[in-house]
């Protein structure tokens, strides 16, 4: 039988209840004593030993039961309530681990396990199985998450049609799914197809053209293809028009047909007059388009015929005559209208290259004409190769062992290094292959060496080479080129 509590307060901790005591002991001693007794004789108890506890000091115990006489057995129900209260502190510090379980604490101190279900909020983030069923493992094997369609190398078979199905329709079945391309008008034809022809001019892949228009539904635009690429290259280089001639040749019979060229070129002769404000040569181009056309085999030869007397336009005109004059040069001549507008920079061979740059130059040293010289190097389109521009114009100076070629490629390379038309790489390049060939170009030209340091100090003088470069040049000091008395006069005659 448990042993219930005589007072809410304890009555050496209550302040209370302590001054109370300390103030009128002989009043309160005999009136406590006096119900303690009276409650004891109505409620009997059987005496409790807690000496096996040892969290409480015996002597302390002892002493106040002595003091009381046997009167005092309030002292063992506070040490029981200090006992419960060490007990449930021992069950909170292992809730934290063991919540959930439903433990308790009954009325004697014991720990006594409850069928209540946990109710903690830890509780319910545990993922364990609440049934202490299973063995941990997955649910469903893994295939029963959101947005899973089954355990991971399940086949499915195909679906079986179902005739009894209200949504069943038997005409679907032998329906055909194609990708259609919706056919290209009139604003977005030049949106789609200035970019293919730009980045054409950039790689000069007709192939891929080729491939890309076939993906295309050019519908009723097909026959303006031509026509745009025709007046895309008006503006450009002459290796682009050479690319768009060689893109018309590829097109006819891929993705056009001869009517569509030759309709082509048709709006493309009316339209003359508003090509000529934006490009004036637009005329002779044209003309050359035509006559290309025409040699390629994708334009018929009767195509020029049929406009004779029936055109009123001086610009259509003049590029027919153009395109007939071309014609009979290459019957008559045996002139390469396939060649017309020259290779592309990057395509042309190198030995080809090499004989234009001597031509070019030689009709400089023939003319001096500075301006004309810097026009035929642009038009070579070949910014990567002007260092062999460089090299053979030295090689001249070595070769001449005069003054006046000296002076005039000295002001040529000036110029065309002050309009930057060769770059300082190039330059540089140039002369650095000279100064690596001089044991070979001295066995030529035996005053190689005195030529080349007086050309290099002149050019560094008119500002054409930097002082690094001009004391990379090579000497030879062992012979001697230039005579000390005559003023620095070279002795040609010598060797």
């Amino acid at each position: 039988m448990l042993r219930p509590k005589m007072y809410k307060c304890n009555l050496f901790s209550c302040s209370r209840c302590k001054d109370r005591f300390n103030t009128r002991s002989d009043l309160f001693l005999p009136t406590m004593a006096t119900d303690c007794e009276a409650w004891l004789n109505a409620n009997p108890v059987e005496a409790v030993d807690l000496s096996e506890s040892g969290d409480e000091e015996p002597t302390f115990t002892e002493n106040i039961n002595k003091e009381v006489n046997g009167n005092w057995i309030l002292t063992g129900s506070i040490h029981e309530a200090r006992l419960k209260a060490k007990v449930k502190r021992r069950l909170r510090k292992n809730s934290s681990r063991d919540s959930g379980r439903g433990d308790s604490v009954s009325d004697n101190g014991d720990a006594v396990r409850s069928a209540v279900p946990p109710t903690s909020p830890k509780s319910k983030l545990n993922r364990k199985s609440r049934m202490g069923k299973g063995r941990g493992l997955p649910k469903k094997g893994g295939a029963g998450g959101k947005g899973v369609w089954g355990p991971a190398g399940v086949v499915y078979d195909e679906d079986k049609v179902d005739f009894k199905d209200p949504n069943y329709d038997a005409e679907q079945e032998n329906c055909v799914y194609e990708t259609v391309v919706l056919p290209l008008d009139e604003e977005t034809f030049e949106k789609t197809i200035t970019p293919i022809v730009q980045e054409y001019f950039e790689h000069g892949d007709a192939n891929e053209v080729a491939e890309l228009f076939a993906e295309l539904n050019l519908g009723s635009m097909r026959s303006d293809v031509p026509m745009l690429a025709v007046s895309l290259s008006l503006e450009a280089k002459a290796s682009h028009r050479e690319l768009t001639s060689r893109l018309l040749s590829e097109l006819c019979g891929r993705v056009l047909t001869c009517s569509d060229v030759e309709a082509s070129f048709h709006k493309l002769l009316m339209e003359l007059p508003d090509l000529v404000l934006d490009t004036p040569t637009a005329p002779r181009m044209v003309g050359q388009f035509i006559a290309r056309a025409v040699a390629d085999n994708i334009l018929p030869k009767s195509f020029i015929d049929g406009y004779k007397g029936r055109v009123d336009c001086e610009y259509a005109r003049a590029a027919l005559d153009r395109a007939a004059v071309l014609l009979r040069m290459s019957r008559w001549t045996g002139l390469r209208i396939d060649n017309l507008w020259g290779s592309g920079g990057g395509q042309r061979p190198v030995n080809q290259l090499i004989k234009e740059v001597n031509l070019l130059l030689k009709e400089y040293l023939l003319s001096g004409d500075t301006v004309e010289a810097e026009r035929c190097l642009r038009e070579l389109e070949v910014p990567h190769f002007h260092h062999e521009f460089v090299y053979e114009a030295v090689i001249m100076v070595l070769e001449s062992k005069g003054g006046r070629t000296l002076q005039m490629i000295l002001q040529l390379l000036k110029c065309l290094c002050a309009s930057t038309v060769i770059t300082v790489d190039q330059l540089r390049r140039g002369f650095e292959r000279v100064y690596l060939d001089m044991a070979d170009i001295s066995i030529d030209v035996p005053c190689a060496y005195s030529l080349l340091e007086q050309f290099v100090e002149q050019s560094f003088n008119a500002g054409v080479i930097n002082k690094k470069l001009r004391d990379l040049c090579p000497c030879r000091g062992r012979k001697r080129f230039i005579s000390e008395g005559d003023g620095g006069r070279l002795k040609l005659e010598s060797y």
